[in-house]
Protein backbone atom coordinates (compact mmCIF):
# COMPACT_ATOMS: atom_id res chain seq x y z
CA UNK A 1 0.00 0.00 0.00
CA UNK A 2 1.13 3.12 -0.76
CA UNK A 3 0.57 6.25 1.61
CA UNK A 4 -0.43 9.04 -1.37
CA UNK A 5 -3.52 6.77 -2.07
CA UNK A 6 -5.13 7.80 0.59
CA UNK A 7 -4.80 11.65 -0.47
CA UNK A 8 -5.29 10.62 -4.23
CA UNK A 9 -8.64 8.32 -3.08
CA UNK A 10 -10.02 11.62 -1.49
CA UNK A 11 -8.85 13.79 -4.39
CA UNK A 12 -11.14 11.73 -6.79
CA UNK A 13 -13.66 11.51 -4.16
CA UNK A 14 -14.27 15.07 -3.58
CA UNK A 15 -13.60 15.51 -7.24
CA UNK A 16 -16.24 13.08 -8.53
CA UNK A 17 -18.90 14.70 -6.07
CA UNK A 18 -18.02 17.99 -7.38
CA UNK A 19 -18.58 17.21 -10.74
CA UNK A 20 -21.75 15.16 -9.94
CA UNK A 21 -23.46 18.23 -8.42
CA UNK A 22 -22.35 20.63 -11.18
CA UNK A 23 -23.91 18.16 -13.55
CA UNK A 24 -27.09 18.33 -11.30
CA UNK A 25 -26.74 21.66 -11.89
CA UNK A 26 -26.57 22.05 -15.31
CA UNK A 27 -29.62 20.00 -16.19
CA UNK A 28 -31.23 22.54 -13.58
CA UNK A 29 -29.65 25.69 -15.15
CA UNK A 30 -30.60 23.77 -18.99
CA UNK A 31 -34.24 22.79 -18.11
CA UNK A 32 -34.94 26.42 -16.49
CA UNK A 33 -33.80 28.25 -20.49
CA UNK A 34 -36.22 29.44 -22.58
CA UNK A 35 -37.31 26.87 -25.33
CA UNK A 36 -36.01 29.18 -27.58
CA UNK A 37 -32.53 28.39 -26.40
CA UNK A 38 -31.07 25.90 -28.40
CA UNK A 39 -27.66 24.33 -28.77
CA UNK A 40 -26.06 27.09 -30.77
CA UNK A 41 -27.65 30.28 -29.37
CA UNK A 42 -25.99 32.57 -27.50
CA UNK A 43 -28.29 31.62 -24.25
CA UNK A 44 -27.46 27.96 -24.27
CA UNK A 45 -23.80 28.16 -25.25
CA UNK A 46 -22.63 30.42 -22.72
CA UNK A 47 -24.43 28.29 -19.91
CA UNK A 48 -23.08 25.51 -21.69
CA UNK A 49 -19.69 26.91 -21.47
CA UNK A 50 -19.83 28.36 -17.87
CA UNK A 51 -20.60 24.11 -17.13
CA UNK A 52 -17.12 23.32 -19.16
CA UNK A 53 -15.23 26.19 -17.07
CA UNK A 54 -16.29 25.17 -13.72
CA UNK A 55 -15.95 21.62 -14.43
CA UNK A 56 -12.32 21.59 -16.05
CA UNK A 57 -10.27 21.26 -12.51
CA UNK A 58 -12.58 18.56 -10.95
CA UNK A 59 -11.52 16.57 -14.42
CA UNK A 60 -7.93 17.91 -14.13
CA UNK A 61 -7.70 16.08 -10.68
CA UNK A 62 -9.14 12.64 -12.19
CA UNK A 63 -6.59 12.68 -15.41
CA UNK A 64 -3.73 13.67 -12.47
CA UNK A 65 -4.74 10.84 -10.06
CA UNK A 66 -7.08 8.74 -11.41
CA UNK A 67 -4.26 6.14 -12.57
CA UNK A 68 -4.01 5.26 -8.34
CA UNK A 69 -7.22 2.94 -9.45
CA UNK A 70 -5.12 1.14 -11.59
CA UNK A 71 -2.71 0.88 -8.89
CA UNK A 72 -4.53 0.13 -5.98
CA UNK A 73 -5.74 -2.91 -8.63
CA UNK A 74 -2.98 -4.28 -9.77
CA UNK A 75 -2.06 -4.31 -5.96
CA UNK A 76 -5.17 -5.92 -4.83
CA UNK A 77 -4.43 -8.63 -7.50
CA UNK A 78 -0.33 -9.45 -6.54
CA UNK A 79 -1.29 -9.58 -2.91
CA UNK A 80 -1.99 -12.86 -0.87
CA UNK A 81 -5.74 -12.81 0.39
CA UNK A 82 -6.60 -13.86 3.57
CA UNK A 83 -9.97 -15.53 2.27
CA UNK A 84 -8.22 -17.40 -0.29
CA UNK A 85 -6.21 -20.96 0.89
CA UNK A 86 -2.84 -21.37 0.32
CA UNK A 87 -1.93 -23.28 -3.35
CA UNK A 88 -1.18 -26.57 -2.47
CA UNK A 89 1.44 -28.36 -4.72
CA UNK A 90 0.56 -29.93 -7.55
CA UNK A 91 0.79 -33.88 -7.35
CA UNK A 92 4.03 -35.76 -8.38
CA UNK A 93 3.86 -38.64 -9.88
CA UNK A 94 6.53 -41.05 -8.30
CA UNK A 95 9.24 -42.54 -10.77
CA UNK A 96 10.19 -45.42 -8.30
CA UNK A 97 7.28 -46.98 -9.05
CA UNK A 98 6.55 -49.18 -12.43
CA UNK A 99 3.69 -48.04 -14.78
CA UNK A 100 0.68 -49.95 -15.31
CA UNK A 101 -0.10 -51.97 -18.57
Amino acid sequence: MQSRWVYQLGVLHAALDRLEQLHEQWLETRDALPATAMPGTTAFDDALAEYHAESWSYLDDWATHGKTLREINAAARKAPSPLAPAPSPAPTADRRTPARK
